[in-house]
This record gives C-alpha cells, structure tokens and sequence, in this order.
C-alpha cells in the first residue's frame, strides 16, 4: 500500500525555449525605463483623467468602449498607490512625485510583451513551421509601432493582447478536439476563447470584430460537425451546448460583470452624470441623490416639480418659463402670439419649478390625503413664479414653422382664449392604472385641444430667448420620439396657496429613497444606451488620418516632445514589415483564389490536410485583417494611426504563413519537377515512382502524381496522393511505361494513371 514512498517522486516537463526566450526578450523590450518619459505623453491626457475618477469613486462616461480596458488601468495605479491627484490637462505635462507612472503604463507593457511567444505558439497551433513561428514572434518583436504603443498607459497593446489570446484559446481548443474531447483541457481551452474574446469587447468595442471572427470560424467547424456520423446525436447536442455556453453565455455575463464592478466602484456623482437620466443621477451618492432624498414618490394634485426632458440633446435641460414674451414679429417676419416664452434651459434655476392642478380645482396645494395623478388624468401645469398656465394653439413656433408655439397664457382681452389642458401619459408604464412617480416615470403631456406632445425641438432661440432651447407642440401622428418625454425630477409637496410663501417653501416629507427602485439592469441598461450614442468629437486633429494613409504608413503622430531637448516620441511604424504584410495579404488572396478555381475544375494542387492548413490560416490571419480594418472606412469618428495596429497584428502573422507556404509548395514543386526519378538498389523493398495521371483520354496532361508502394515481389499494392502536378516528357531519360491502375479520387471519379520508372 506504501510502496510508492519507496520510489521517489519524479516530476517532468516539457519546455519550449523559444517561448522563454521570446518572452524574455518581450519583457525586456517593453519593461527597459518604462517611466521614462516622466511626462503626460498623447492620450495618456485621455484615459488618465479615467483613472482618477475611479481612485476617487466618481463616475463618469466613456463613449470609446466599455470599462474594462479602464478598470485594468486603474488597477495599476491602485497597485502603485495612485490618489487620483493629477490635473489630467494638457498633453507633455511633467508628472508630480504621487503618479506612479511605473505602475500605471505596467499593464500595457505586460500585455504588449506576451503578444510576442502568443503570435509563436498560433503559428504553431496552425501547423505551420517553428520557423515561420519564429519568424511571426520576431516581427511583433521589433515591430516599432507595437513597441511604443504598449510602453504607454493607452489600451492598444491590452485590445491586441485579448485578441491574439482569443485565436490561441480557439485553436488549442480546436486541435484538442480531435485527440481528446471533452477532456479537462478540452474546456479551459474552450471556456478561455470565450473569456478572453469577452475581454477583447471590453477593452474596446472594436474588439467584437474578433469576436465575430472567431465565432464564425467556431459556427463552419460546429457545421462540419454535425455532418460527421461517425458520431450519435447526443454527443453532436453536447457539443453544440458546450460551445453556445463558452462562446455565447459567458461572454454575455463576463460583459455584465465589468459594468457590475464599473458601478460599484463609481457610485459618486461627478461632471458626467448630467447626460444621464433623473433616475440614474439619483442612484449616484452627492449631486441630485442629495436633492431627491426624501422627496415624494407619488405625484398628487399640487405636486411643485421640475420636468427634465429624457432625451437630454443637445444638452439636459428643464422645463422653464420667465417673464420675457416673445417677440410681436419675428426677423423672418412671421407674427407671433406674444405670450410669455416657455423653454428648455440647461441649468438648474427656480423658473424650472412648475405646479400640477387638477381643472377642476382652484387650490394650488396638496389635499389630505394627497390624490396621485395616474396615467390618462387631465391637468393643467402652473408655473410656480408667474402662475400662468403652461398653454398652446394654432400658432407657429418661433423656429420650427411646422409645430405649434408653447407659452405661458397672458390675458389681453382679445379672441384667443387659453387652451392650458394636458392629458399625461406615462410610457413606461405597467398598466393604465399606474400612478405618475417622481423620478422613475417618463410622461409625455399630450395637448388636449389640438393633440400635439410637449417636445423639445433643440433649436437655440435668438437673443431675445436668452439662446435657450425651443420648446414646441409637435403632432402626436407624426410619430413618437424621445424628445417628447419627460420626467419629474425635483418634487415637493406644495402646502400654501400664498405665492410668497410658496416661493420659500421647503418641505420635507418621509423618507423614500428613490434609487432603490432603480436595479443594476436598468442603470446597465441606460449606461450601455448612452455609450453607443454618445457624440464623439467629430473635429479633425492634425494627426488624423484615413485608413487608406494607414496601409501606405502614410501618417504619424508626434507623441511627445521634450520641452528643453529634441528628445522626441513619434508612432511611426517598420516600413519594410508594414509593406510585406500588405504584400502577404495581395499573396495570400490571389493564391487561395487560384487554388479555389482549380479545385472547382476538379484539380487538387493541395493535400487536403495542406488545404485545410492553407483556409484556416487565412480565416484567422486574413480575416483578422480584413474585420479589424475594413469597417474603419464606415465609421464616423477622427481616426489615428494606431488604430490600424490591430489590424497588422494579424497580417504580421500571415507574413511567414505565406513565405513557408511558397517554399514548401511552390518551390519544391519546381525543383522536383526539374529532378529526374532516382533508381532504387537491389533489396530495396518499397520503389517510389512517378506517376502520370490524366482524366478521361489516355496521355491526358496536367493530371496529379502520387507515390506508389511495391512489394517485394515487384506487385503494386496502393497510390497515395502527394499533392502536386507531374509535368514531363512522355518517354525521355529511359522512362518506360511499366503499368495503368484506376484511382479513386475524393471528387468521386476515376483517373487513369500511367506509372513511370526507369527501366
């Protein structure tokens, strides 16, 4: 039972050395005076100001991409005991003694040092050569462009990184599955591609380029599958599960999960939260939560609030009234109503607060018990300094012609009487019964006269409106917009029908905290919508460029400059590696369209193995080209050199591909065709010969050769295909004809072939 204590325990392992090396090497590349500059160097401006806002738990919105990218870097300030005291302002700036700028530009460098022995090992895992993988390590080594981007706190290095790890992860996973499915190792490999294309995302939105890459590669070899009898189908269905929930579920809840720690460690307010709705600004610890706490949920008759329209474009404003009337006759020369201007102002000011009256009522103040307004009710808005009523008719509005003016009536004594009736309609709500809710109901107030919504156009009013922003009647049958909703966002109690009184009137009712009403989805949800529709800064910079400068490396950017010296830094890439990868790529696509045209004429240049090799290859290192390249000609954003760098990552993997590929099938193909067949010796027991294949008539050229194995008493027992055509005389060199054998080939037809040997 014991006697395995009397053998001593013997652990082996195999090492690859090219991958210490390499590793080593990256590292030392990347990690050699890492904090020097000790200066803010391009958009370390950008993402550092991020970093502050998570050591100060403030939130904030980034439309660039989702936050885990920021998250990582921010890890590394914490690690390096950052307080986020830096004023992130102006690109050059020397870092003061708290910035550990060793810490914080260390993800980048790690990430950029790893890509070399991953672009390595996924030459490897393709099949090709240690050679051609040597020979993709060593370019992603000396690459320039990829070295001054990841010794940089910028994100680049990261998204290339989970990229390369998500094509590793696949293909070990990939050649996994032919020895050993459902082996321990079978699901790492699996579990991590799903992992890492997840990270990929959420670093930056263009990383679901790779993601779609690699599922579309995972979808042709499930389909392959599935064709396969060999197996039952329940182990068709298990493996089918088991790659929807690596590839589709746990990238799904791995992207929750980054905004899930994104909004626990940002749960203060802070200057970005403005765009955001009411409810999500409530949820936020100082700024409005300090405001809401303790107001009223339910809105009753002689409710004062203040309305914020959902839309929040061009910028978040408020319902809002003053004295000012608008101009008898505007400059194009249309009349006006000359009632007292109503509109939409971006700050907060007491001319926002407005009162809800039921008609039917004189008072101004909430009953005991309060009535709630529920969904359908008809009310009349009073604005709480001016208490005029919040009105609308048949006239134009001052710059939208096509919708009607909004004002506050004023009584002249002529035949216009006041048209102040709204019906409320709450849109999200649950059921025509639901009560209108500070903070948590979005409204819009439908005109009862003449059924047009309460809108905000987004037009700037001229001088006369204090360029405020336009608020018009916009018809309900033209279609619904978020422009037309509303929802209260500061709520009180009125309790005095004295105007005075009113105007001083602060009221603090039991506690009801409105954020608890608002779960993690929803502010996902809202966060996520506001990120892919925030407006980028559409203004060229002088270092922008088009994708097509990208490819020609017609472009750089100066980095940094060192304000005393002509120290300099400048992302300029390797002329020589940029224009072999674009001239690979040009290879790599003609030959696979000359290979597909000659396997459509039934003729078989590859081994299907080599063909297989060839197809996965450019799947990979061409299709990454082409996603994480291509579709930057359809965006609308200011557009950098580096933003390429994903993008030649893969073409630098395809580079040896392509070289071993031509050596290996082209070349030799020449030299053996130039190589007369060799004579075996006596007591040889196998004779390899060439063979002549031709379809259909005999002689027939530019057919396939293959070996064929003899016995030992000179029988020919089998053929086996070797992948290239045979081109040579007939009769020439003393080559006679020895025999003709049938072939089946995979394209289900027969070839007659005609042995040659020397005779």
């Amino acid at each position: 039972m014991l006697g395995f204590l009397k053998r001593p325990v013997v652990v082996t392992a195999d090492i690859n050395l090219n991958v210490v090396a390499l590793t080593a090497v990256g590292l030392l590349s990347r990690l050699w005076q890492l904090a020097y500059p000790r200066a803010v160097v391009f958009d370390e401006v950008y993402y550092g100001q991020y970093i502050s806002f998570y050591m100060k738990r403030i939130f904030f919105l980034d439309g660039s991409g989702p936050p885990f990218g920021h998250m990582l870097l921010a890890l590394g300030g914490y690690l390096g005991g950052f307080d986020g005291n830096f004023l992130w302002n102006r690109i050059g700036a020397e870092y003061s003694s708290n910035v550990p700028v060793w810490s914080l530009r260390l993800l980048p460098a790690l990430t950029g040092a790893l890509s070399v022995p991953m672009a390595y090992q996924i030459l490897l895992e393709l099949g090709f050569s240690h050679c051609a993988a040597m020979g993709a390590a060593l370019l992603m080594l000396i690459e320039n462009a990829l070295i001054t981007q990841s010794r940089l706190m910028l994100l680049e290095s990261v998204l290339i990184f989970f990229n390369l790890l998500a094509v590793l992860s696949y293909l070990k996973f990939s050649n996994s599955q032919k020895q050993r499915p459902f082996s321990l190792s079978w699901w790492f490999w699996l579990m991590l591609t799903g992992v890492a294309c997840s990270c990929a995302v959420g670093v930056k939105y263009v990383g679901v380029f790779t993601y779609l890459l690699v599922l579309a590669v995972a979808s042709v070899h499930a389909w392959h599958l599935i064709g396969d009898r060999t197996l039952s189908h329940v182990r068709v269905l298990c493996h089918l599960l088991a790659r929807a929930a690596a590839l589709l579920v746990v990238p799904a809840l791995m992207y929750l999960l980054f905004f899930y720690v994104h909004l626990i460690l940002v749960y203060r307010s802070g200057p970005h939260d403005q765009v955001m709705s009411s409810a999500f600004q409530a949820s936020l610890e100082g700024g409005l939560a300090r405001i809401t706490q303790g107001q009223p949920l339910e809105v009753a008759y002689g409710s004062q609030v203040t309305l914020k329209n959902v839309f929040g474009k061009p910028v978040p404003c408020w319902l809002h009234s003053h004295q000012s009337t608008y101009p008898m006759i505007y400059e194009n020369g249309r009349g006006s109503s000359h009632q007292q201007q109503v509109t939409c102002y971006p700050f907060k000011d007491v001319n926002n607060w407005w009162i809800v009256k039921d008609p039917g009522r004189h008072q101004l103040v909430v009953g005991s018990p309060p009535r709630p307004v529920r969904h359908g009710d008809v009310v009349q808005l009073v604005h709480g300094m001016t208490t005029r009523f919040l009105n609308t008719h048949d006239v134009a509005a001052p710059l939208s012609p096509h919708s009607q003016e909004v004002s506050c009536y004023v009584d002249y004594n002529i035949s216009m009487p006041s048209q102040n009736l709204w019906r409320l309609d709450i849109v999200n709500r649950e059921s025509d019964a639901d009560v209108w809710k500070t903070i948590l109901s979005e409204v819009r107030l439908v005109h009862v006269n003449t059924s047009v919504a309460l809108k905000l156009s987004g037009a700037h009013l001229p001088d006369w409106g204090f360029r405020q922003l336009e608020v018009v009647g916009e018809k309900v049958s033209r279609g619904y917009h978020e422009s037309m909703v509303w929802n209260v966002e500061e709520h009180r109690y009125g309790k005095s029908q004295e105007q005075k009184e009113r105007e001083l009137e602060l009221h603090s009712p039991a506690q009801m905290d409105v954020s608890r009403n608002l779960s993690f989805m929803a502010r996902f949800l809202e966060l996520q919508w506001r990120m892919l529709t925030v407006k980028s800064d559409g203004s060229e910079h002088k270092y922008s460029s088009s994708p097509l400068d990208w490819v020609t490396l017609d472009t750089s950017i100066a980095y940094w400059l060192h304000p005393r010296t002509s120290a300099q830094i400048h992302l300029l890439g390797n002329v020589v590696i940029w224009a072999s990868a674009s001239l690979a790529t040009v290879v790599y696509a003609l030959l696979f369209l000359w290979y597909l045209l000659r396997r459509r004429r039934s003729i078989r240049d590859l081994p299907e193995d080599s063909w297989l090799r060839w197809v996965l290859a450019g799947a990979l290192c061409a299709g990454g080209w082409a996603v994480n390249y291509l579709p930057f000609f359809m965006m609308e954003k200011t557009l950098f050199l580096y933003h390429y760098l994903p993008a030649l990552t893969f073409q630098i993997l395809l580079l040896p591909a392509v070289l071993q590929h031509i050596s290996d099938h082209l070349c030799r193909y020449r030299a053996s065709a130039a190589t007369p067949p060799t004579v075996p010796g006596p007591g040889v027991s196998q004779v390899v010969t060439w063979v002549w294949c031709g379809r259909g008539q005999r002689g027939t050229r530019g057919g396939r050769c293959g070996w064929l194995e003899a016995g030992r008493d000179g029988s020919w027992v089998s053929v086996r295909e070797r992948g290239k055509a045979a081109y040579g005389p007939r009769s020439a060199g003393g080559v006679s004809r020895v025999a003709w054998c049938a072939v089946e080939k995979p394209e289900s037809f027969v070839s007659q072939c005609e042995f040659w040997k020397l005779g």
